[in-house]
């Protein structure tokens, strides 16, 4: 399972740690992802989602059917990705 996001599509991100030195090396930054249940009410019931921390805020703001047309997205895409 790969460490991205089913609704933004956020992943991992490649810079440098800098020293005090001005010496670089390569580093990873990873997406802060979480594992939640959410409710569709269009299906009644539950869909298991790896989800960035920032759309579980969206979802909290707005609700879920308006995060999703937000990212053009359908309840079918969320289901089967």
């Amino acid at each position: 399972m790969s460490h991205k996001c089913s609704i933004s599509g956020r992943c991992r991100q490649v810079g440098n740690r800098v020293s005090h030195a001005n010496n670089r090396r390569s580093h990873v930054f990873r997406a802060n992802i979480q594992t939640r249940r959410l409710y569709i009410p269009e299906l009644k019931q539950f869909v298991r989602v790896r989800l960035a921390t920032d759309i579980l805020r969206t979802i909290d703001k707005i609700g879920i059917e308006q995060t999703l047309r937000k990212y053009a997205l359908s309840v079918s895409d969320l289901v089967k990705g």
